[in-house]
């Protein structure tokens, strides 16, 4: 293998080769023996770097290269007995102590006389290359698992469990602590006494102790390279010893310092247009190598995606904090019913922004139950909740039928749409569709029925005295703000003394709540039981998913309306009909104990009420009283005219009726059921009944 020519030209050509391939490549070139030792290197050879020739030959090559993979001595031994070529193969090594990676590429040698005389080596140190490779791979893994998170201290976990092991041993985030509550961050430098919280912290046993614990505030010192780099925002690369230059500034961090051993130091602040969000601190230790100068970059380039990735939750988490207080301000807070029904408010794990519920007294002892959602952002959809919600209600004023006043409703969502539509074209709420689902059911107690319609896929679960559920059955109308207008339709239910009413702005509640395994079907106490506990009982049971969407709901358990407070009676359609409605009026009334006052004023309703009816209406005429917490009248006849209130000249002798009604009454109105119209007032009781 001494390569020497026998004078043919050829001969002397293939050692100029050799020669000059030895000489001039910048290729570490090996010849082994058939004992794997080394014969001849060339001066590229990567272990070469002030090392001679002579400590070289005759070693094995293991030896040399201190090779990390058990298995080279079997790789080069194959190239030797299979003469099959091992082909740019990466290995790894230490040269000096420090981790190297090469490719390797081995050819087996043999005479002429096909006689194996060794393998050829050709080795090229490749760890720039891998190193960089293992960079873009870090950038590349933090850029698709950094950010899926809107929690700015969830978005530091996710950076430190990304980092460590593939680029630091440990890594630590600490964030400013008015940053996770959404507040803007302060701009750099960063103010002296600024508090700032640990959120995440990663290194398994490469850290065993920390210098704070996470979830501890802390504030830092300065000057120390930690306070440095949120002053003028600039990474530092430090190799600290055994007695850091700052170490009686920062004790607790340098003290860790020392216990872990840790050689190399990157400190990288979180910023985002001059204003400071946190800090990233990565350690490495034994036998991890040193960070290089090459590595500020990649970690200010961590950094920055990390920092816009909490920004963008910290914008999330404020905007959020805003829609909800929005949301709390414009939901009511308690319940607005009549004493024939018992009513709690429930919202599963917080109502969401757009979900919303409401209860609405009306005359004759009954009661509204009405739950809807909007879709969208959090603040506009609680923002065009409380315009719905304010629309109902006034629309519920007016003593509309369920399916009457979603109709009116779907025109006041039209005209909000159209009003969104106008808005400026850089407005980001233009281009967002006003859609909402709403359910609106209105309980009787008089007469043991509900009647409801639905906008969307909302509707009522029934739960009976006998533990029996019931899913009326709602034709589905459209939803709020789209441009289908199909008629809605109202459906009318039995819901016996004693039963459970839930109207919820999710779907999914009546659909889980109407299976077999439903929480409150099992219950055999619903007259008597705790209605807190029933609400209680049905949210436990609820699917995770129903629960994750955050509905609004209302739990209602009806009574029966007392009979001895309501009374009624038919009158014949003549003059007389007034003054025996007056005579009724006042004989109730002192049964009742209701004062004189009210019972003065009540007859002159009754008598223009019923005077009305009999000029104008048609008969049946019926009169009724309803003494709840209000004290209502009502007059029913079988005729369409509408009344209106007008104001008579001083020369008219009628006219005056309505007029006088108005004065008396606290509120009146008409209502229309067929098959004609009932005109109604309502007086508050000068005591509680």
């Amino acid at each position: 293998m001494d390569g020497r020519a026998s004078g043919r030209p050829e001969d002397e050509t293939a050692v100029s080769m050799l020669d000059a391939l030895f000489h001039q490549s910048p290729i570490g070139l090996h010849l082994l023996d058939s004992e794997l030792r080394v014969v001849r290197v060339n001066t590229a050879t990567p272990v070469m770097r002030g090392v001679s020739v002579d400590d070289l030959v005759g070693r094995p090559a293991r030896e040399v290269y201190d090779m990390v993979e058990d298995d080279v001595d079997g790789m080069l031994g194959g190239v030797l007995d299979t003469g099959v070529p091992l082909l740019g193969r990466l290995v790894r090594a230490r040269l000096n102590g420090v981790p190297r990676y090469y490719e390797l590429t081995a050819l087996r040698l043999q005479s002429p006389s096909g006689a194996v005389l060794g393998v050829a080596a050709a080795v090229v140190d490749v760890t720039e290359q891998k190193r960089a490779e293992a960079r873009t791979g870090v950038l590349g893994a933090v850029r698709t698992r950094v950010g899926r998170s809107l929690d700015p201290a969830v978005t530091g976990e996710e950076l430190a469990a990304t980092v460590v092991p593939g680029f630091a041993d440990a890594a630590v985030v600490e964030v400013v602590d008015t940053v996770l509550r959404g507040d803007d961050p302060p701009l750099a430098p960063l103010p002296p006494g600024v508090p700032l919280l640990r959120t995440a912290f990663a290194g398994g046993n490469a850290l065993p102790t920390q210098a704070f614990p996470v979830g501890e505030v802390c504030f830092l010192p300065a000057p120390t390279p930690f306070s440095q780099a949120l002053t003028d925002l600039r990474p530092r690369l430090l190799a600290p010893d055994s007695e850091p230059d700052w170490g009686s500034v920062d004790g607790a961090r340098a003290r860790t310092l020392r216990s872990v051993r840790a050689h190399s130091l990157l400190v990288v602040p979180l910023t985002l247009h001059g204003a400071v969000l946190g800090l990233i601190s990565l350690y490495r230790r034994e036998p991890s190598p040193a960070f290089e100068t090459s590595d500020l970059a990649l970690a200010a380039e961590m950094a920055t995606h990390t920092a816009l990735c909490m920004d963008n939750a910290r914008r999330y988490i404020r905007e959020h904090a805003i829609a909800a207080t929005v949301h709390r301000q414009l939901l009511p807070r308690r319940p607005q019913t009549h004493a024939s029904i018992e009513t709690s408010f429930l919202s599963v794990a917080g109502v969401g922004p757009g979900a919303w519920y409401d209860t609405i007294a009306l005359p004759s002892a009954r009661t509204a139950l009405v739950a809807g959602r909007v879709s969208g952002r959090p603040l506009s959809a609680a923002a065009t909740m409380g315009q719905l919600r304010t629309a109902i209600r006034s629309l519920a004023a007016f003593d509309l039928s369920p399916d009457e006043l979603l109709a009116r409703l779907h025109g006041t969502a039209d005209q909000l749409a159209a009003e969104r539509a106008c808005l400026p074209a850089g407005d980001p709420l233009r281009s967002e569709a006003l859609t909402a689902e709403c359910v609106y059911a209105v309980h009787d107690p008089l007469t043991g029925r509900c009647t409801l319609a639905a906008a969307g896929r909302l509707t009522a679960l029934v739960v009976h005295p006998d533990a029996t559920v019931t899913v009326p059955t709602t034709p589905a109308g459209p939803r709020l703000g789209t441009t289908q207008h199909t008629p809605f339709v109202a459906t009318e239910v039995e819901v016996p003394d004693g039963s459970v009413l839930v109207v919820a702005s999710d779907p999914g509640i009546a659909s889980s709540l109407a299976s077999p395994s439903a929480p409150l079907a099992a219950a055999s106490d619903l007259r008597d039981r705790p209605l807190q506990d029933l609400c209680d009982t049905l949210v436990y049971r609820l699917p995770p998913d129903v629960i994750a969407r955050h509905p609004a709901m209302i739990v209602a358990r009806t009574r029966a309306f007392p009979p001895d407070r309501c009374a009624s009676w038919q009158l014949d359609q003549e003059p007389a009909a007034a003054a025996l409605a007056r005579r009724h009026t006042r004989g109730q009334l002192a049964e009742w104990g209701v004062d004189d006052d009210i019972c003065h004023s009540t007859q002159l309703i009754v008598s223009e009420l019923v005077t009305n009816a009999v000029r104008y209406g048609m008969p049946p005429i019926l009169l009724r009283l309803i003494h709840d917490s209000t004290l209502t009248c009502e007059v029913r006849d079988a005729g369409l005219a509408t009344p209106h209130l007008r104001h008579a000249g001083t020369t008219e002798e009628g006219g005056r009726g309505l007029f006088i009604t108005a004065q008396l009454a606290d509120t009146w109105g008409t209502r229309y059921t067929p098959p004609g119209k009932t005109i109604w007032t309502e007086q508050t009781l000068s005591s509680p009944t």
